[in-house]
């Protein structure tokens, strides 16, 4: 049996930056995770990027803590010798049609305080030259490039080096137990607080706790492809198209990473498992209940039903490839090669009203505190969501 004043559940960016946040205030931090290392899921298989506060709608905590985390994350990574990619980011429209959108998603960008400016043809082919725009562009200097294993590694560093702190991995939670106890693969686990940072998982965590019950996980596969070496070139940094505004997905992108490798992707398919990387691999007793699910949304959400419909042509590679030449004409079929990059996107969504949830959520009971909903841009904002975090886990110890 083991026990500590604060339990977390799941080693990915949102568990280990909240237990490092609460060493501070001397609680004892048990971080428990199901696979024998960190970043197997999201937090290891996302594109590396730093969103810099232009997509996210006010009032949300996404809008919050996104520019304070890119901040602090860059910061993070320069104080530790990390790889940093300071490259920035192009939003480009591919007909008048985006413009008014991209101009709405300007607005908002600096409403939210974002360092960013609308640039015309001309400017953007100094920034990007291989990029095509229609009149003007987005451009975002501090948006930046990572290495997300790096950073969950340095994290982990700086836990091994408390005494208050102890991470577990190959440990996976079976249910709750009797008292303030969680039963495990390993034993009983006993809490003062619990946080479920489960990433794809956290709704199952919380549903056994009678929480959260309205929302469920549901997974989309975000697949990449890379550009040939000798079409590196194309990209200097970051390359979007314009949103759908109504839909958290950013569409296929270029993103040159810290390795200097150019990825394209990712697709946003929905997907019939939490860890289903392949066609087939990580389907499991859940696939109906997913499916289920997706007939639902079809049928019920017109912004699901857009997503559904657009996004698994993009397994064809015409498809792919057509997406990705929109951004850079210059872009050729041969420069375009597979890869084996693939990451899980698990989207909540609210099962009562059909719609997909467009911000993190939170859920507490005495004892106990959910994180669900951790979506993009969860990796940037993760060090400015932390000391939120910990200040609710330290009012549920009070409340003891």
């Amino acid at each position: 049996m083991e026990h500590a004043d604060v339990v977390i559940v799941g080693a990915g960016i949102i568990g280990l930056t909240l237990a490092r946040e609460l060493l501070p205030t001397g609680a004892s931090v048990l971080v428990i995770e199901k696979e024998d290392a960190a970043g197997l899921h999201a937090s290891g298989r996302n594109s590396g990027v730093l969103h810099a506060g232009i997509y996210y709608a006010p009032g949300t905590a996404r809008a919050a803590t996104c520019l304070a985390g890119n901040r602090l994350m860059r910061a993070y990574c320069k104080e530790r010798g990390l790889p940093l990619l300071e490259s920035g980011k192009v939003i480009v429209a591919s007909d008048l049609a985006q413009l008014d959108i991209l101009r709405a998603l300007h607005r908002r960008a600096l409403d939210a305080g974002a360092e960013v400016s609308l640039v015309d043809e001309a400017a953007l082919r100094d920034i990007e030259p291989h990029a095509r725009t229609v009149e003007q562009a987005i451009h975002s200097p501090l948006t930046a490039v990572v290495e997300p294993k790096a950073i969950l590694q340095s994290l982990l560093d700086d836990l091994a080096a408390s005494p208050r702190a102890r991470v577990r991995f190959g440990v996976r939670v079976e249910g709750p137990a009797p008292g303030r106890a969680l039963l495990t693969t390993t034993g009983r686990v006993e809490y003062g607080v619990l946080v479920n940072a489960a990433g794809a998982h956290a709704d199952t965590l919380a549903h056994a706790h009678g929480l959260g019950l309205r929302y469920m996980l549901v997974p989309f596969k975000g697949l990449y492809r890379s550009l040939a070496p000798e079409a590196a070139r194309l990209c200097r940094g970051s390359i979007y198209p314009v949103p759908d505004p109504d839909t958290p997905f950013l569409g296929v992108h270029f993103t040159r990473a810290v390795s200097g490798r150019v990825h394209l992707g990712p697709t946003a398919i929905p997907a019939f498992g939490r860890e289903n990387y392949g066609l087939l691999g990580g389907l499991d007793a859940e696939a109906p209940k997913f499916l289920w699910q997706d007939a639902l949304l079809l049928a019920r959400s017109p912004v699901f039903r857009r997503v559904a419909l657009s996004e698994p042509r993009k397994y064809l590679f015409r498809h792919f490839f057509a997406d990705a030449a929109r951004l850079v004409p210059e872009l050729r079929r041969e420069h375009v090669l597979p890869s084996s990059k693939v990451g899980i996107r698990p989207q909540l969504v609210d099962t009562r009203t059909n719609s997909l949830v467009m911000d993190f959520v939170t859920e507490e009971a005495p004892g106990q505190l959910h994180v669900l909903g951790a979506i993009s841009p969860a990796f940037t904002c993760s060090m400015a969501l932390a000391p939120l975090l910990a200040e609710k886990v330290q009012g549920l110890a009070r409340a003891v």
